[in-house]
């Protein structure tokens, strides 16, 4: 049965006691909520809970092994505890700042328009978070590709149930789930896949990714314009996929989710009123390099989203499962 967390310095982190933990103390005041919430895959995602509290808990699959963390917030003294467990315990604490967005530089981001400026203002301490796990938001990417969210989050929330394993610790109690390894991917036969609801196209991509799951966590800490080749080199894997992935994984602030069916629409209308495509957002968002993703996740966080005057896009009934 596991003990009590056990607290430890600021920065130190033991592996194979019942759980270890650290307090963080952030130079700006830390938004956990606003920063983390990129890593969702939808209300259901079983890799990520938040409790009523703002509590929020992570299945992480690491370098060194499962992890669950735990993360809350104490803005009235500065700090972000954390209490994490697992063979991958120590990794996920270490890179904690990080994911919470410590290296992203806000420093020349001014925004021009009243709706943007006043979107910016409302969330003034949101960071760009760098998670340094390329498979973990490649996955999910690859599966959202050409679907409904409902359909896309459905998927991944079967994959991780079928074929993940629980969070270690208090993780499996509160629920929480760990993606499966890049093992563990590439055995997953075709019909799994198809139950899924996750067509050949994308599996077959995940599952080359998968084989390749080494070299792609080597990219993270390369510059941003050749983790984008690399990305893009993989079959599958296009432009809007490997955004995705620079701005979860790498800490893009310039990764812009071109060929996204609302991204454009909704940034178009929250800054002229009128919906743009591709070619129209990179327009609106050029004057804001190396910035754009800023652009891009403020309008999501306040919520700005163009009127919908039609029914929603039902998802595909022709797969099996």
């Amino acid at each position: 049965m596991l003990g009590p967390a056990v607290p430890y310095p600021v920065g130190v982190t033991r592996v194979g006691a019942p759980a270890a933990e650290r307090v963080w103390h952030p130079a700006w005041p830390c938004a956990v909520g606003a920063t983390l919430s990129i890593l969702r895959r939808g209300a259901g995602d079983p890799t990520f809970r938040v409790d009523p509290d703002g509590t929020t808990w992570r299945g992480i699959r690491t370098p060194d092994g499962p992890a669950t963390l735990r993360l809350s917030s104490r803005p009235a003294l500065g700090e972000v505890h954390a209490t994490a467990w697992g063979g991958g315990a120590a990794w996920a604490l270490e890179s904690l700042p990080a994911m919470l967005g410590r290296d992203d530089d806000p420093t020349g981001f001014s925004p021009a328009h009243q709706v943007l400026a006043d979107a910016h203002r409302r969330r003034p301490h949101w960071r760009v978070c760098r998670t340094g796990l390329v498979l973990e938001a490649l996955v999910p990417a690859i599966i959202e590709q050409k679907v409904t969210g409902q359909e896309a989050f459905a998927g991944f929330r079967m994959l991780v149930h079928r074929f993940g394993e629980r969070a270690p610790g208090a993780g499996g109690g509160r629920g929480v789930w760990v993606q499966p390894s890049a093992e563990t991917l590439r055995l997953v036969p075709s019909w799994e896949w198809l139950r899924m609801h996750i067509d050949p196209a994308r599996s077959r991509s995940v599952v080359r990714a998968a084989q390749l799951a080494d070299a792609l966590e080597r990219t993270a800490g390369l510059p941003a314009a050749e983790v984008d080749r690399r990305l893009r080199s993989l079959p599958g894997v296009g432009v809007w996929t490997s955004a995705e992935v620079r701005f979860r994984a790498h800490g893009d602030a310039d990764a812009v989710s071109f060929g996204d069916y609302h991204v454009a629409k909704n940034v178009g209308w929250a800054l002229t009123g009128a919906e743009v495509d591709d070619d129209g957002l990179a327009q609106l968002l050029e004057p804001y390099r190396p910035h754009r993703f800023r652009v891009q996740r403020l309008v999501e966080l306040a919520g700005l989203r163009r009127p919908r005057h039609g029914p929603r896009m039902a998802p595909r009934r022709h797969l099996p499962g």
